[in-house]
């Protein structure tokens, strides 16, 4: 059944509360051994990168005060949020169906508990997919992103006041607009704590706005998305997902979202005292993520990185679909840093990962990472200039190595591949300037043809076993992908891309990589196995959007191209906001005028609570009669006009194919 939270929030939705596949272990017992091509692979990395340098096993475990004694988190009804054992299977040797880059990262990412990082400083880490930060303030404690969950939030909280010491939360601070960061505040506090002050909320400016709005337009496609990126309908083994690179896994649970008291919006920096302690801040817009922010504690001489810098080379492109990012900024924040702090720092601890301790070891990664960034994004550039595409430019960049073995400037969650086509995208959009790509045929259609063109499916099959013989694997997806896209029933097709989508998952060094080839390989092989989607979109999170964003995602789901000769004119009474809002339906489209209502030829008048609109617009159209005979909807005017305005709006089919026509 789908949820308002489910239809309004998006990714979200999905990474943090996906209910599994029933029969997910399919996917490891159809699962094939590595090729020699795919061990050749790995092997390489074993010897190019330091894999005898310990020192971020040593700087991941330094600190460590206590875990979870049952290595499960439970939330209010025995149901299990999070558990730390699905990751044991890291503990041993990386098998030869993983890339032994992204095996070592995941066993890092695994290691969990309460940590201390410095006086007053303390991380609970391998929790959920972030971290939370608590420093000892004069009278309390001020709680640096507080997880995905109130479940797991609590659950550090609780290791804290056993261990550390029981004092009261006196502030939050937010560091971006990610759900990791944020979802579970509401375990320390609530709407009467910002009434009376007696806590402060402090984030970047556009926090409140970009948590809630920046997967709603297009959040069923990146839900869905989300979920080959995540691995979530993988199983936790060296056949199946790793974890993120970026962390281990979200955890399930409860989410919300109060709007924060105090603003940071000057990237030039301000400097606040939050109970007793100094704060300099750093605001990093459009790095990230939309609205962020990095700051620096002189008392401690530490510095939260925010997810600006990480022990990985991050997205420029997420690959569950967002707007790209701007390498420029994101290198041009860190070295902003570098110039502020980088003669004082002695501990740098950041929203994800491990801290780096000293001075000289800090710059030299802070350093890194920002060569790191711009490398990328001038080198796209550069090329692109030169007259390269997108895919040649990808082919041919590689990093200096000098920054590029480095274990912190690794692609496990992004990678220098899509990096780099998000910066082309960021200056040149889709089209690459060849003709032959202005209007290219859709897949179905271009996939019969190249089938016909290459002598039938039984050619291309066979083929293609021959290019598999080779270890030729990225070109048997690209051959194979047009016999399963030509609408071809042959099974035989779909498992040698499975096969190939499986060797280039176990190469890959990228977690999303690894997740997004294996995870197609599994529903090639077993097809999708629908199952319910939770919901981590809050009351608060509804509630927290605009009208105006409301009533934008309401239209982009009208049935436009179906229904483009309804002509009305709607006035809308939201009688919980006591708003009005004017809808003109015309062409196919609809027009939200937020404030007033329209003064000519009002089909009708309508008074409903907001919240009651977007229950019945997320999969309930069908009970919109019943809501005017028990009184939820009171309509003046054309009734039947509204009922048929309510029927017309789209609801999406959360599990559309991907891999598959």
């Amino acid at each position: 059944m789908k949820t308002v939270s489910t239809l309004l929030l998006g990714t979200s939705v999905l990474i943090s509360n996906i209910s599994l596949y029933k029969a997910q272990n399919r996917a490891a017992a159809d699962g094939k051994p590595a090729s020699s091509y795919t061990q050749k692979s790995n092997n390489a990395l074993k010897d190019y990168l330091p894999f005898s340098d310990n020192t971020d096993f040593e700087n991941a475990k330094k600190g460590l005060i206590a875990s979870l004694p049952t290595g499960e988190i439970k939330d209010a009804n025995g149901n299990v949020s999070y558990s730390t054992k699905i990751f044991d299977f890291l503990n041993a040797e990386a098998p030869s169906t993983t890339n032994p880059s992204l095996w070592r990262q995941s066993g890092l990412n695994a290691i969990n508990g309460l940590f201390k990082v410095a006086e007053n400083i303390y991380q609970i880490r391998g929790f959920d997919l972030a971290n939370m930060t608590l420093i000892k303030g004069k009278t309390g404690w001020i709680v640096i992103d507080p997880l995905t969950v109130e479940e797991t939030a609590l659950a550090g909280m609780d290791l804290v006041k056993k261990h550390v010491g029981d004092f009261p939360v006196k502030a939050v601070l937010l560091t971006h607009s990610h759900i990791d960061h944020f979802g579970g505040m509401r375990a320390f506090i609530n709407e009467k704590d910002i009434k009376s002050g007696a806590i402060k909320v402090y984030a970047p400016d556009g926090f409140f706005e970009h948590s809630i709005s920046e997967n709603v337009m297009g959040g069923n496609a990146m839900s869905r998305r989300a979920a080959y990126m995540y691995g979530n309908l993988l199983p936790k083994n060296g056949m199946g997902s790793l974890g993120s690179g970026l962390g281990t896994t979200t955890a399930k649970g409860s989410t919300g979202i109060l709007e924060p008291t105090d603003i940071i919006s000057k990237q030039d920096g301000e400097t606040r005292v939050i109970d007793g302690v100094t704060i300099e801040f750093i605001y990093t817009p459009e790095s990230e993520a939309p609205a962020e922010m990095m700051f620096y504690f002189p008392e401690f001489k530490a510095f939260c990185q925010a997810e600006n810098i990480s022990h990985t080379l991050h997205n420029l492109y997420t690959l569950r679909g967002a707007q790209v990012r701007n390498g420029l900024k994101w290198s041009s924040y860190i070295d902003k840093s570098i110039q502020k702090f980088g003669d004082k720092v002695e501990v740098s601890f950041g929203s994800h990962h491990w801290p780096v301790w000293g001075n000289s070891n800090i710059v030299t990664f802070w350093e890194n990472q920002r060569d790191m960034y711009r490398f990328i994004h001038d080198q796209t550039l550069r090329l692109a200039n030169q007259g390269y595409n997108p895919t040649e430019i990808a082919e041919m960049l590689k990093l200096p190595e000098a920054i590029d073995k480095k274990f912190y400037n690794r692609g496990y969650y992004g990678s220098v591949s899509h990096d780099v086509k998000a910066q082309y995208q960021l200056y040149f959009g889709w089209f690459d300037g060849n003709p032959s790509n202005l209007n290219p045929l859709p897949p179905a259609e271009a996939g019969a043809k190249y089938v016909e063109f290459m002598g039938g499916e039984d050619n291309v099959l066979q083929q293609a076993k021959k290019s598999y013989d080779k270890g030729e694997y990225r070109w048997v997806a690209e051959v194979l992908k047009h016999v399963v896209f030509s609408g071809s029933k042959n099974q035989k097709a779909k498992e040698l891309l499975a096969d190939a989508y499986e060797q280039l998952g176990y190469m890959a060094e990228s977690g999303p990589w690894r997740n997004f080839y294996i995870t197609g390989a599994s529903e090639l092989r077993n097809g999708k196995k629908m199952a319910a989607r939770g919901g981590t979109a809050s009351k608060d999170m509804i509630n927290g959007m605009s009208s105006e964003l409301f009533f934008d995602y309401l239209a982009m789901r009208y049935k436009g191209t179906e229904y483009y000769t309804d002509q009305f004119n709607f006035n809308i009474s939201l009688t919980d906001k006591n708003e009005k809002v004017g809808l003109i339906v015309r062409n196919g489209m609809v027009t939200p005028r937020i404030g007033s209502f329209l003064t000519n030829d009002v089909t009708a008048t309508v008074a409903i609570s907001r919240n009651d609109l977007a229950i019945l617009t997320a999969g309930n159209n069908a009970k919109v009669n019943e809501y005017i005979k028990n009184g939820k909807i009171k309509v003046e005017g054309n009734a039947e006009a509204f009922i048929k305005f309510i029927e017309h709006i789209d609801n999406f089919d959360a599990w559309f194919n991907i891999v598959e026509p």
